[in-house]
């Protein structure tokens, strides 16, 4: 019978054989003004305190591989036990990487990078196929009718966000991809402009709740076209839940980024102390949050750990 490691069987597994007095270091990419690399950062902390490893988590100021890049080359010099990375351009983070497995350091990637982790010697990855994602999406947003599409990018030059407008297209047809920022602002105005450009989009997949789920919706509500447009969005913050909750978006898709931060820490800290570690990825998502569901979450999400 097929049995699943559970983040609460790995918590109680610990507490019985105590402590993993380890060292681990996690670079991401996240950018500090995201809420979703806040609840990731929830789930580094809690494994932190469940495995009794020193733990340090680490991300540049913005979007920036070359400092990301310099952040990983500065962990790999402190030579830690287990070293934790996104990769959300490999190209730009390929040496960086390939500097710490050719130091022996144990290496394993979450979030973003599991279509190239195992080529750059990572042990494994924790998270979603992106381009999967993406397709499931569309499809279910063309399930409910919808024919003209944006998709609304507001990480440029992030290949994980790139996969994810791509997938979206395969399952839904015919889709733009409309670059914005991670301001809320910069994203409500540009929804709202592209939403007045053209009548014929009614459809708008957004990459991150939090930034451009959450004004997305605003801006379909400004349009005054609410009623012809379905919004959905990657991941979860409680103010686009509760706009799936109240019928104003369609679903959120949730990648479980607390297990991002969570797992690859305890697979770490019991690799160092026991040579213990899953011999293949750990799929995070997708999972599809609609209305029948988004209620039952909100006060989780609300809490950082959905």
């Amino acid at each position: 019978m097929k049995r699943t490691l559970t983040a609460a069987s790995l918590a109680v597994m610990l507490s019985a054989t105590g402590a993993l007095a380890q060292n681990i270091i996690v670079v991401s990419h996240g950018q500090a003004n995201d809420p979703f690399w806040s609840v990731v950062k929830n789930g580094v902390d809690l494994a932190a305190e469940h495995t009794g490893a020193t733990v340090s988590y680490r991300a540049p100021e913005t979007f920036d591989m070359v400092a990301m890049a310099a952040l990983i080359d500065a962990a790999v010099n402190q030579e830690p036990d287990g070293l934790v990375v996104s990769i959300p351009d490999a190209d730009a983070l390929r040496a960086a990487i390939s500097r710490a497995v050719d130091a022996g350091i144990p290496v394993v990637s979450m979030n973003s990078g599991g279509d190239v982790a195992a080529e750059l010697g990572v042990r494994l990855h924790v998270g979603q196929s992106e381009h999967d994602a993406g397709r499931i999406a569309g499809e279910r947003l063309a399930e409910l009718g919808g024919t003209t599409a944006i998709c609304v990018n507001q990480e440029v030059g992030n290949v994980s966000l790139d996969l994810r407008c791509e997938g979206f297209a395969e399952g839904f047809g015919n889709v733009t991809v409309l670059p914005t920022s991670n301001d809320p602002t910069d994203v409500r105005a540009r929804v709202r402009a592209a939403l007045d450009a053209n009548p014929d989009i009614d459809t708008v997949l957004a990459l991150g709740a939090a930034t451009a789920g959450e004004p997305s919706v605003a801006a379909v509500q400004d349009s005054g076209r609410a009623d012809e447009v379905n919004v959905a969005s990657f991941d979860l913050s409680a103010g686009f839940l509760e706009a799936v909750a109240d019928g104003k978006a369609a679903f959120a898709i949730d990648q479980q980024q607390f297990l991002q931060g969570y797992l690859p820490v305890t697979f770490l800290a019991l690799n160092a102390e026991y040579g213990l570690i899953p011999g293949g990825d750990v799929p995070s998502g997708p999972n599809l949050v609609e209305q029948d569901a988004a209620e039952k979450v909100i006060d989780l999400s609300a809490r950082g750990i959905r």
